[in-house]
């Protein structure tokens, strides 16, 4: 009964928390919405600091006691948040100072996150006679014109460059603070907390970063090499790494036309997926357009299991924006789903989470791969593939190398600017390669990846899930009776099962060392692909 009360409560205030963080998230700049989700945010820190002594409580149950109360039909239910619950017992501290941390937490990491945001979100580049926000300088980079591009890249080093004193202060603060929390806590490793909350072990994590990291000759020194011969180069500047194809076709992608793409795809594969998917559209749980003010990026947000997810994005009509679509979708029909377990077992860690976007992106891919009518079309579709999975893999695990190497070496002292451009421009040469000319100016865009700021070793859960769903697909591709069915399954279980019980039903297990070699070899053989197209 207890617990039913307190899921109640969780799903109330997380009601609460998630209308004031979506309201803020739509214009960061407007004072009235960022003192709202200020004042929402301190009260909900109020009220949970007194619910901290259930879980706390909860913890100090004997295992015997706890094993015998399961046997029990209605507690059984909650078995999985139980369980869940008890790993992190050996990193639990006492009631005083968890309510310490808790209610510090809105004046310390909170705080910093929040600034962070609102100096992002209030930036301008001035490109020409322009002054653009974030979101539509980046989009320049992905510009016909490699003149445009350049600009882009130069506006935004620029302003990146006048603010560098300030990401610094923040990035050393919320690095200074984790190690505070983990030290207290008793974790070993800078990753080891956030490993805790994906519920993945660290060898899977350290071999998954291993095999990415082996692959890179073969995979992005690879492309990129290949990029610039078809770009008439011998090495592409930083600014053209993800510079449309010349043969790339030219269009704006309509709103209405990216709809149709996903929704296609979505339906082919299960038409309860398009279903669930159509809501987003017919019902306004999507905001689209780009605004000033508004959070840069895109995120599906889950919201509770009463209510329903709501998706951000910022569209622009470029291929890749339909497969942010695609993606951000494959978040919300995995968050419907999963809402039937409700608040304390519907939350998926992040690794898995991001398995079912990334398998969104893959269904529609497949699609638009498969009524490409010229040989043109079908080597553009793979390139423009094999770059939004080079930055899915290869770039996120960069990302968490370098969050590695800064994290760690803060334990020794404040890092300097100049140290953090270093670290970026070591980690980013080693990972693109020889093709990619990194110039003078990149050694500051390590400041405005917010996954830093707002969750530490994020990034590795997108490799995880990219690799993940090329296995799947694979096991699709091979078996399509009964596939769709198990999948779907896989997504309502949300937090309810470990990875290796997930991936059971389809003969899969990411512990296995050469389980990641499985999906990287899906990129490798795209880019073969492309390669005998130059033949």
């Amino acid at each position: 009964e207890s617990i039913r009360v307190f899921e109640g409560m969780s799903d109330r205030i997380g009601r609460i928390g998630s209308y004031a963080g979506l309201l803020y998230a739509g214009d960061t700049s407007d004072p009235e919405h960022a003192k709202f989700y200020g004042d929402v945010q301190e009260k909900l820190t109020g009220i949970t600091t007194k619910l901290l002594f259930y879980p706390l409580e909860f913890n100090r149950l004997e295992d015997g006691a706890l094993e015998a109360a399961l046997k029990d039909g209605e507690l059984a239910h909650y078995a999985p948040w139980i369980e869940d619950l008890r790993k992190e017992k050996p990193y639990q501290l006492s009631d005083e100072i968890e309510k310490l941390f808790h209610e510090k937490s809105i004046s310390g990491r909170g705080a910093w996150n929040r600034l962070f945001n609102e100096t992002m979100t209030a930036l301008r580049f001035k490109i020409g006679d322009e002054e653009l926000s974030l979101e539509p300088t980046l989009n320049r980079l992905l510009d016909q014109d490699g003149a445009k591009r350049k600009e882009a890249s130069q506006a935004l080093s620029g302003v990146f460059g006048k603010n560098l004193r300030l990401f610094t202060l923040i990035t050393n603060t919320l690095a200074k603070d984790k190690e505070i929390s983990d030290r207290w806590r008793g974790f070993e490793d800078v990753a080891d907390s956030r490993h805790l909350a994906n519920r993945v072990e660290r060898p899977v994590v350290e071999a998954l970063v291993g095999a990415v990291e082996d692959a890179y000759p073969r995979m992005s020194h690879r492309y990129y090499a290949l990029k610039a011969r078809w770009m008439g180069q011998d090495k592409l500047a930083h600014w053209d790494r993800n510079a449309p194809l010349p043969e790339e076709p030219r269009q704006v992608i309509e709103w209405a036309q990216a709809q149709d793409m996903v929704l296609e795809a979505y339906g082919a594969f299960a038409p309860e997926m398009a279903s669930i998917a159509s809501d987003f559209f017919e019902k306004n749980w999507i905001d689209a357009p780009v605004r000033d003010g508004k959070s840069p990026g895109a995120f599906s947000h889950p919201t509770v299991p009463s209510a329903h997810p709501y998706i951000l994005m910022n569209y622009q009509g470029k291929p890749r924006d339909v497969m942010t679509l695609a993606h951000e979708l494959g978040h919300g029909v995995h968050q419907v789903l999963a809402a039937k377990q409700g608040p304390l077992m519907a939350p998926t860690p992040l690794t898995l989470a991001e398995t079912a976007s990334v398998f969104g992106e893959m269904l529609t891919f497949k699609t638009l791969l498969a009524q490409a009518g010229t040989l043109k079309e079908r080597k553009a579709l793979i390139a423009s593939k094999v770059e939004d999975m080079l930055n899915t893999v290869v770039r996120q695990i960069a990302f968490y190398t370098y969050e590695r190497k800064v994290h760690t070496a803060r334990r020794e002292g404040e890092l300097t600017s100049d140290q953090l451009g270093e670290i970026w421009m070591e980690v980013q040469a080693r990972s693109l390669g020889p093709a990619i000319d990194l110039r003078p100016g990149y050694e500051t865009f390590w400041c405005y990846i917010p996954h830093f700021i707002h969750s530490p070793f994020y990034v590795y859960a997108y490799a995880f899930g990219e690799c993940l769903v090329n296995s799947l697909y694979a096991v699709y591709e091979n078996a399509h009776e009964g596939f769709a069915e198990k999948y779907l399954d896989m997504l309502r279980a949300g937090g309810t099962k470990h990875h290796k019980a997930l991936l059971e039903p389809f003969a899969l297990d990411a512990s296995d060392p050469d389980f990641w070699a499985i999906g990287l070899k899906v990129i490798e053989d795209l880019i073969d692909e492309l390669e005998a197209m130059d033949a």
